[in-house]
């Protein structure tokens, strides 16, 4: 019979403990270091235009109030501009959306009478399957589920912005002071990875700058393209504020376009006609310019993470931090993936060549 025998040293349970603390402390923290998360990704966005500012000789601390000015003026004129005319289309699509639904039940039933499919214990049956009530109830359970998980962090719409405002101070003081900011960490580190580090800093955060360059441009292009065609196809009531909904959704991978075609499908199917399927057919041909052109051109060429990582980054950061995390974990696995190549796929292969 054999023994099993585990030697540990003392500095081993020190790291052990001292992890086990460090997980406690930051879970105890989770919300700072999803203002830090959030604070990282902006800053990464914003730094191009800071760069390019710098080269036209303008000294760092006014280039990087410069491009907050530049960016919340841009944000007040879209909503100026466009705000009014998107909140009241919203709030009418609101209130006519239980209306909607009553017409969309009764268009079931009646498609159910017309294949003979009447009878009673096959009415059952199929309600089990096409029980439209509960499909949007279990829609609205879910979209609650990831409000609620954002509500945790934030704790109400007042943190919630309080959060924003802390994240880009942040993100200012970040860029403003970046050189100093990231020396000081890099420097805790003993040498290799001092250097190491210092030298991945510019790809890491020029990977996660682009990728939300990316997906903003692209949710730009689809949200005006959704309009333009929702108005062309008669959908005028609503075309700004769908539009929106879909620019806006567009920016989760994956299953953001879904939800965002989802409002627009249910106003062409109870409007009547072949209005749905010619909805249907635009947010069919937006999404396949979107998968086949605009993400290989602007985001997929610059990111580099294969589809199955962003799909499992956007999975786990919608289980732990809601909406937010949908947002903001894909960004930080594309910088991990440019950590993960650098130190140790490249030398690992460099091993293996040796």
């Amino acid at each position: 019979m054999s023994e099993w025998r585990v030697n540990l040293s003392l500095s081993t349970l020190l790291s052990l403990a001292g992890g086990g603390l460090l997980l406690v402390l930051l879970w105890q923290l989770r919300w700072l270091v999803v203002v830090l998360m959030v604070a990282v990704v902006i800053a990464s966005t914003l730094s191009p235009l800071i760069r390019q500012a710098e080269r036209a000789k303008i000294p760092r601390w006014l280039a990087v109030l410069l491009v907050y000015l530049g960016v919340l003026g841009v944000l007040v004129l879209f909503g100026l501009i466009i705000g009014p005319t998107v909140a009241q289309q919203i709030e009418r699509l609101v209130r006519k959306l239980p209306s909607y639904l009553d017409v969309l039940e009764s268009l079931a039933q009646d498609l159910i009478v017309r294949l003979g499919l009447s009878d009673p214990s096959v009415l059952d049956q199929l309600g089990e399957f096409f029980d439209i009530q509960g499909l949007i109830s279990w829609g609205f359970r879910t979209s609650q589920e990831l409000v609620v998980r954002s509500y945790g962090l934030t704790r109400g719409i007042v943190g919630g912005f309080l959060s924003l405002l802390l994240a880009l101070l942040l993100s200012g003081y970040m860029l403003a002071g970046s050189e100093n900011l990231i020396d000081g960490i890099v420097e805790l580190f003993p040498q290799p990875w001092e250097d190491r580090l210092r030298s991945l800093v510019m790809p890491v955060s020029q990977r996660m700058g682009s990728y939300i360059q990316g997906r903003i441009l692209v949710s730009l292009i689809l949200g005006t393209a959704t309009s333009i065609g929702l108005r062309f196809l008669g959908l005028t009531e609503f075309a700004i504020g769908l539009g929106v909904i879909a620019g806006f959704t567009n920016l989760i991978p994956f299953f953001g376009p879904i939800l965002g075609a989802i409002p627009a499908l249910i106003v062409a199917i109870a409007q009547g006609g072949w209005l749905f399927i010619w909805v249907l057919l635009l947010f069919v041909i937006v999404q396949n310019v979107e998968t086949y052109v605009l993400d290989p051109l602007l985001v997929g060429n610059t990111v580099r993470v294969p589809p199955i990582y962003q799909l499992l980054a956007v999975l786990g950061g919608a289980q732990v931090l809601g909406i937010v995390g949908a947002l903001i974990v894909p960004p930080w696995v594309a910088g991990g993936a440019v950590v993960l190549e650098a130190l140790y796929l490249k030398p690992k292969r460099l091993q293996e060549k040796s």
